[in-house]
């Protein structure tokens, strides 16, 4: 990737986040556990209820607006029941809603329960996400844009899928560089590491951490797994959590970027804070190990806030639930 003109347009996940901050580690619940209808409802009192946006997709464009980038788009798909309230909450953190409402299916939602050490566990209801499909996309999308970013939750969906490999190509006539998050080891095992690096073809800039850098080259060192990334990707970065950053191009890791300290209470989002710090930083025209220390910069600061976003003035707030009984 090098640095180019333009807006960034980001096509990924929107969700809604239940948010519970435990004083012990979180519970180990299963799908249909009655008790995550507590948690939900804010009826548990070991924990503590939040409702916000979130999202890798979403919570990557509303950082990269955060360090700056002042033309951030975000293509996905919500309920429609909430699709008010997630458009305003984008547009309160500086970016521009491209947002599909389902009629059919709610807006995803996320469970995060997150302990004394600001470690989380995930509970998932995909919903309207993996619905996006090539219906949803026109290259039109792609006008005044300079830099495309797939959301990794875009592979797990044959339609989503589609749309990414049809807006991927659309770039790429373009000349539009494209940058993609994996999104997860799991959604990697579960969808097979061969599909995964298949659909990863033709990007410029790859963001796994380490754990889904060693899965997608069977390398336990991620220093040599970003090599071999950066030899199907050009531009690799793999995210070390509290250890930094490794920068690796054209087979070669070039950088280690040095975290930066932070006084951590929840985790989540910090590689989308990352991820969107070093598009922005990469769109002023940056250099690739400056962007990667600007991404440890934003995932410092991710980790001492609630969610996955940073914070904007003026947002407006969602209310609990109440306890029905």
């Amino acid at each position: 990737m090098t640095a180019a003109a333009g807006g960034l347009l980001v096509i990924g996940d929107v969700v809604t986040d239940v948010v519970a901050r435990h004083r012990a580690p979180p519970p180990a619940f299963g799908r249909g556990d009655p008790r995550l209808t507590s948690f939900a409802r804010g009826t548990d009192t070991a924990a503590r209820i939040r409702i916000l946006p979130g999202g890798a997709g979403a919570n990557a464009a509303c950082w990269a607006a955060r360090w700056g980038c002042a033309d951030v788009r975000l293509l996905g798909r919500v309920g429609r029941d909430e699709a008010g309230w997630h458009e305003a909450r984008l547009r309160a953190a500086g970016v521009r809603p491209l947002l599909v409402a389902d009629a059919e299916a709610p807006t995803a939602t996320v469970i995060a329960l997150v302990d004394a050490t600001a470690e989380r566990t995930f509970l998932t209801d995909s919903g309207a996400v993996l619905r996006i499909s090539p219906a949803d996309w026109s290259p039109s999308l792609l006008d005044g844009v300079g830099h495309l970013h797939l959301s990794g939750y875009l592979l797990f969906s044959p339609a989503a899928r589609q749309l990414a490999r049809l807006a991927l190509e659309s770039a790429r006539t373009r000349a539009v560089t494209v940058s993609v998050d994996p999104a997860s080891a799991g959604f990697i095992a579960e969808l097979g590491v061969d599909g995964a690096l298949a659909a990863l073809a033709g990007a410029d800039v790859l963001f796994p951490n380490a754990d889904e850098a060693r899965l997608l080259t069977g390398l336990p060192d991620p220093a040599d797994a970003a090599a071999k990334l950066s030899r199907l990707v050009p531009l690799t970065v793999v995210t070390l959590g509290s250890d930094g950053a490794l920068v690796a191009e054209s087979g070669t890791v070039t950088a280690r970027v040095p975290p930066v300290p932070a006084v951590a209470v929840d985790s989540t989002g910090a590689g989308d804070a990352f991820t969107g710090a070093f598009l922005a930083a990469r769109l002023a025209g940056a250099d690739a190990a400056t962007a990667a220390a600007d991404g440890c910069r934003a995932g410092a600061e991710a980790v001492t806030l609630i969610g996955g976003r940073p914070q904007s003035p003026g947002e407006p707030e969602r209310k609990q639930p109440q306890n029905p009984g």
